[in-house]
């Protein structure tokens, strides 16, 4: 999965270039029971409808590739043969009319949900003529390698509107309204097939989970009868833990920065390539790292031990998850400093007559608290 498919496929959903079979409803209470069910054709929606109905679609193709959009593999038996994949696989091939058909996906869903309140389940079906090449490598709609069958299912909380004035055309007066049920922006969500290099990969599920914390593990287990990846907040912890763990006194400001420097260089490689899988960390890489910044052998062979045996039969984290690249943080039970990432090599730490230091590098343009400040020669 890259960022190109997927934008490929989120382009999709526009009232005017959309090829979708209609949108199938049904609205959930916070016990599990259904309230209503219903079927909309974008044909009879207004503009501003089909667009706000469209866009709870594309908000579930809109999550960060590795992060909050990751992509579920079915059990290799279950391909073909359990009953989730083979609904699956009718819905995206067939008509989009077998109301047992729509009746029995809603069901599955709702026996997988533990969301809290209300909720809204959409479900769509798209036919997309994959364009082709021409002799020049120029993308030609005229030319279509394939034809792109798939669902998207997106579920959204809804909410009691908070009380306010609503002007009346009856007697052109404000009332108060507090009956209004809101939909939110989704939680969870997912398309079926895969996209993967332009063509279907039936034997995963791209799915969208709003919450990186992980409380969306169940709902995959229990829908698709796969093991969920790693929450993207759990392998932060993890991947920290583990370097913290096992390299014990080696791990010095100067191994961190080393390791953040690699990862973050290599996201920014991943993101100027748009066709480029999901940027991943794996063991042997920062083992490589780890040893060039000096760690002893026993330690280098711990990591990639303890690395291989929290993360399973899944042995790469995502880049995106286990370092943030937005900054480069020094933290103390007193003080926070936060870095540009790629001016980490300011800050180093060093012992001065057998106490601790953190010392930062600078030049001019200090403030505190907003005041300018100098730094004065002893």
């Amino acid at each position: 999965m890259n960022n190109k498919d997927i934008a490929e496929i989120r382009k999709r959903f526009s009232v005017k270039k959309n090829n979708l079979s209609g949108i199938r409803g049904c609205y959930v209470n916070s016990k599990g029971a259904i309230i209503s069910r219903f079927s909309v054709p974008l044909d009879y929606l207004s503009e501003e409808e089909g667009e706000k109905y469209l866009s709870l679609f594309k908000k579930v193709l809109g999550g960060m590739p590795g992060r909050n959009l990751v992509n579920v593999e079915f059990p290799y038996e279950d391909v073909g043969n359990s009953d989730i994949h083979n609904l699956l696989m009718s819905l995206k091939d067939g008509t989009f009319d077998d109301e047992l058909e729509i009746e029995q996906f809603f069901s599955h869903v709702i026996e997988a949900m533990h969301m809290e309140g209300n909720y809204l389940i959409l479900l769509t079906q798209d036919v997309y003529d994959v364009p082709g090449y021409n002799r020049n490598g120029e993308r030609d709609g005229e030319i279509s390698d394939e034809v792109f069958r798939y669902i998207v299912c997106s579920i959204c909380p809804v909410r009691q509107g908070k009380p306010g004035l609503v002007y009346s055309t009856q007697d052109n007066l404000f009332h108060t309204n507090d009956t209004s049920q809101l939909v939110g922006a989704p939680e969870i969500g997912f398309m079926f097939p895969a996209f993967e290099e332009r063509s279907a990969d039936i034997c995963d599920v791209t799915c969208y989970f709003r919450d990186t914390k992980g409380t969306y593990q169940n709902f995959v287990n229990e829908l698709f009868r796969a093991i969920p990846p790693m929450p993207a907040m759990e392998q932060k912890a993890a991947f920290c833990e583990i370097l913290t763990e096992t390299l014990e006194d080696d791990c010095s400001l100067e191994v961190v920065q080393s390791v953040h420097d690699q990862i973050c260089e290599q996201i920014s490689e991943q993101k100027k390539d748009k066709e480029a899988p999901v940027a991943k960390v794996s063991a042997p890489q920062i083992r490589q790292v780890l040893q060039e910044c000096g760690v002893p052998e026993e330690k280098l062979t711990a990591f990639e031990e303890r690395y291989q045996e929290e993360m399973g039969s899944s042995l790469d984290m995502s880049a995106i998850n286990v370092m943030d690249t937005r900054s480069f943080e020094v933290k103390t039970p007193n003080v926070v400093i936060k870095v540009a990432p790629d001016h980490s090599d300011v800050v180093e730490t060093r012992i001065i007559d057998g106490e601790k230091y953190i010392l930062i590098r600078v030049d001019e343009g200090i403030e505190v608290n907003g005041v300018a400040v100098k730094i004065r020669e002893n």
